[in-house]
């Protein structure tokens, strides 16, 4: 998706492509961006925050998609009602295909950077972190939830995997700056291993004033293969996950039983 501050267009987005996802792929369950529903200048997301599980207009409607659809929901990036109200929580939201709340993640790192083309994201200036690893049941297994800059840190993905993770879900509004080096080479790399299936749902393109994402939301899976990609502009990425190529992998190529440091 390419979401900006227009939360209509936004969420109207999301329910065509939801709808193709569930109609013409076929999908048990649609992973959404980080930002899906609001990604415009920092001060506009304290009036859509909502608080979790019970949640306002926007978790309502998404609940409503879902059960027409028949589909599970990853809201990559929900703004989330803090403690601070200075403050957000970067939260990836499970629903079921009944819309109920099913886990909820809140984004443990936070992205503070300049970047050469003179952007300049602060994170943690309204974001208030999340602590704890989380991890859902779905139809093909159990999920591991992230959200964006999460994937630079493998250590997170390895507790998922402890928790009982098959499938990680990426959600991220990757910058272009950083995307086009990094971003294929660490989600690869997170599934390997990881010895997961990797969901990495991305938004694409220009969204307000220089912020710009790079896209390319796919489907990896355990050995590191893309299974399929969209590349820049906005649709939709699907392939099938297999249970059975996680016991495969992990059976023939042992390195997670391997492991001697950083075990829980």
């Amino acid at each position: 998706m390419t979401s900006t501050d227009d939360v209509e267009a936004n969420l109207l987005k999301v329910e065509r492509f939801v709808a193709q996802a569930s109609d013409e792929e076929r999908a048990s369950l649609v992973v959404l961006p980080e930002c899906f529903a609001y990604l415009g200048p920092e001060q506009g997301k304290f009036a859509l925050a909502e608080a979790l599980p019970e949640g306002g207009p926007i978790l309502a409607r998404m609940a409503r998609l879902a059960r027409a659809h028949g589909v599970e929901l990853v809201l990559g990036g929900f703004w989330e009602r803090a403690s601070d109200p200075k403050k957000v929580l970067n939260s990836c939201v499970h629903l079921g295909a009944d819309g109920a709340v099913r886990a909820i993640y809140r984004k443990i790192h936070l992205f503070d950077v300049d970047l050469p083309d003179g952007t300049r994201l602060e994170e943690s200036a309204t974001v208030e972190p999340g602590r704890s690893l989380v991890v859902t049941e779905t139809p093909f297994g159990v999920l591991g939830l992230s959200v964006c800059y999460d994937l630079r840190f493998p250590e997170l993905y390895r507790g998922l995997v402890d928790l009982g993770a098959t499938a990680l879900a990426v959600p991220a509004a990757f910058t272009l700056t950083t995307g086009k080096d990094h971003w294929h080479v660490l989600l690869r790399a997170r599934a390997i291993e990881s010895q997961s299936y990797v969901l990495a749902a991305a938004q694409t393109g220009l969204h307000f004033g220089t912020r710009r994402s790079y896209g390319h939301a796919l489907v990896c899976d355990p050995w590191g293969t893309v299974l399929a990609e969209h590349g820049e502009g906005e649709g939709v990425a699907s392939a099938w996950v297999d249970p059975a190529v996680v016991t495969s992998i992990r059976g023939s190529l042992p390195s997670l039983r391997h492991r001697v440091l950083g075990r829980g």
